[in-house]
Formats: structure tokens, sequence, C-alpha cells
């Protein structure tokens, strides 16, 4: 923890320095005192006027969940706030509908004018998600101070370079069509290419994105860096392949029993057997996904809080891997038997798992970090931005 510390400071050292070190950190808790009973009203009335709106009702729905969840998570005692406009999301959400309509219209005219409309939506994600990140933090506040993503344009392109073999394979997947023009069958062979170059570099592009993400948090007169090296994220991904082989192998050795027994049984069970192949497949299925998205989850968590620092605050995350997997499994198993309706209980029951498994620690006195000179003229220009950009595309 020390080293790390030490590190990072050495890292930001050219930053002039108002504060004095604390030589033991404060530890501050973070809280979820939100309750499944309290958000399924929310929940249930949002869905019910996102469903007679024909979905427009959906950024204001977004909008009363954030304020929610943020009352409802204590840093240190002190919750967060949410003060987005949900006029502000709604521009963001018919913008994305949009470009979605246009894709669709594209679709039906030609493959060319699908993959030249995949590709246009591809070319302004970086802008898009720039500009939710900003609205996103610049309307969340701390102790009375708002947050900040400090990121620029020509930056967010430069971070997601890595990710442009993936957004190729997008785009060319469009121009498949039939697999007999000319133009199609080039399109699946950039696509083929592009699918092999983007599994390849999978990781880096997280690595990048994330790196430039957890770069530009700031708050007050703190800006974070994230000090974790590209091959912990190839190491992650080789971890969670592994992982998921063993869960693989594991299911595909129980539907193996089942076929045998299936088999020895004769033709007078194998209806039964059949029934049992199909509900042990389906629940193959859910144990699968509870064994390796859980563990990408929370080793990704654990991977980047854990390296995310400023000068005076840092963080430690210790989510641990079977805590979420036995939730995530929990919680599928009972939104299947209540047909959906245990979502927002879910919700809730993730939200304070994975964020009770983050403290903040504090290597200065934080009331006189809210009055850090050029606070005041740095959330101006961060709130600026976000008005002038005004979106949310649903981070």
């Amino acid at each position: 923890m020390g080293d790390f510390a030490s590190s990072t400071r050495q890292g930001l050292s050219s930053r002039p320095i108002a504060l004095d070190l604390l030589p033991t950190p404060r530890r501050l808790p973070v809280q979820f005192t939100g309750s499944g009973s309290e958000y399924f009203r929310i929940w249930i009335v949002n869905l019910l006027l996102t469903l007679v709106t024909l979905s427009l009702y959906h950024p204001f729905a977004k909008a009363r969940k954030l304020r929610y969840f943020h009352a409802n998570t204590l840093v240190g005692d002190e919750a967060l706030g949410f003060h987005g406009n949900p006029w502000a999301m709604l521009r963001g959400y018919l913008l994305v509908i949009a470009f979605f309509g246009c894709y669709a219209l594209a679709g039906q005219v030609s493959p060319g004018a699908a993959m030249l409309a995949a590709g246009a939506f591809a070319v302004l994600w970086p802008a898009l998600w720039l500009a939710s990140m900003r609205f996103r933090l610049a309307n969340t506040s701390w102790r009375g101070l708002r947050l900040r993503f400090t990121g620029d344009l020509g930056g967010t392109y430069g971070a997601y370079l890595p990710a442009l073999p993936l957004g190729i394979a997008l785009a060319a997947s469009a121009a498949s069509g039939d697999g007999q023009s000319p133009l199609a069958i080039g399109g699946a062979m950039v696509l083929g290419v592009a699918v092999l170059a983007s599994l390849l570099l999978t990781p880096m592009a997280l690595a990048s994105i994330k790196r430039y993400q957890h770069h530009h948090f700031a708050y007050a007169g703190e800006t974070t860096r994230l000090t974790v090296p590209t091959r912990a994220f190839y190491g992650l991904f080789m971890r969670t392949g592994l992982v998921s082989l063993a869960a693989g192998l594991l299911l595909a050795g129980a539907a193996g029993v089942v076929a045998a027994l299936g088999l020895a049984v004769g033709g007078r069970l194998s209806g039964a057997a059949a029934i049992g192949a199909a509900v042990l497949g389906l629940l193959g299925y859910l144990v699968l996904f509870a064994l390796t998205q859980p563990y990408f989850s929370a080793r990704l968590q654990n991977l980047l809080w854990n390296g995310t620092a400023s000068f005076h605050l840092r963080f430690e995350c210790t989510l641990r891997y079977r805590d979420l997997a036995w939730l995530s499994l929990r919680n599928m198993l009972l939104m299947v038997c209540t047909l959906g309706l245990y979502r927002p209980f879910a919700a809730v029951n993730t939200a304070r798992l994975r964020l009770e498994a983050v403290h903040l620690l504090a290597y200065c006195d934080l009331d006189g970090l809210t009055q850090a000179p050029g606070r005041a003229a740095a959330e101006a220009t961060g709130e600026a931005a976000a008005d002038v950009l005004g979106v949310d595309i649903g981070l």
C-alpha cells in the first residue's frame, strides 16, 4: 500500500501541493443504504411510464434511478448527489435512437449503406463517450463539490485507437449481406481479419480506454492516475478464459452423463431424458454465466480501483469473486422464478456488494481539500462543458 501511494505521488510531484500529507491515511468506507422494496416502487413506475410513452420516458426513468442510487451511496457518511437534467439525457437518448434507426434503414437499402452507417457510428462513438463522461461526472457531487472528467476529444480518440479493429469488424459484418456480391465477399474477408485482430487486441483496447478514463477523474484539486500495466489486462483475459474452459468442461461432462443415462434406459424414458437434458442445458448456461462473468467483473473492479489514485486520495477494493458469483446465480434464478419482477432487488443487492467492497483512503484533511485553490474555476469549466455537450448515452 505504501509503495503504491509513494509511486503515485512521485508521478504527480510536478503539481503544486497546498495540503499537508497525513502519516496514516483516513479510511472512508463506502456504504449503500438502499433497499429492494424502496427501489421496486421506483422501478415499477419507471417501467410502466416507459412502456406507455414508447420508451421516451427512459431518460427520466434513468435520472430517477441515478438520484436514488447516488443518494443512498455514502462515502465516509457523506452521500453522493446526482443533479443531471433528464431533458439533456433525452437529447442523448434520441441521438442514439436516430443512429440505430439510420443503420436499420440503411440495411434495408444495401449492405454498403449499412456498412457506411455502422462506420459513421463507430467514428462518432468516442466523441459521444466523452460527452457522456463529462455529463455524468459534472452532475455527480460529494461533500458539496462536483466531480469532473478532464479528458479532451483528441485524447479520447487516441485512447480508442486500439479498439479500431473491433469497429471495423462491426462495420464489415453489415457488408457481408447474402455473401454473394463482391462487396459482401470483401466485407466478409475484412470481417474475418478484423475479428481475429480484435480478439488479440481486446485486452490492449480495454487497457487503453480504462487508463485514459481513470487518468481524468477529478475532484477539487485532485486528478487520478491509473498505474496498471497492459500485461495485467492480458492476464485477466487469460485467467477468465481458463475459468470459462473449466466450467464448460464440467458442464459437458454433466451433459454426457445425462445422455448416457438416456441411452441406457432405452426408448421408454428417452422423452424424459430429452427434457432433462434441456433443463440441464438451461441450468448449465446459467451456471457458466454465473462462474465466468462475475470472475471477470470482480477481478476487473479490483484491478482498476486498486490501481487508481491521486496525490492525496487512493482507492482500495476487495471484491470477492465467490460472493459476486453466488449473488449473480441467485439473482438469475429468482428473476426467472418471478418473471423478472426480482430485477430491482437484484440491482440493489449487486450495488451493495460491489460498492461496499471499496474504501477511499485520504492522505489529507478533506476539509482542506475542498478549499484547494482553483477548484471553483475547474468545477465551472467542467459543468459548462457538460451543459454544452448535454448528452448522456447510458454509460
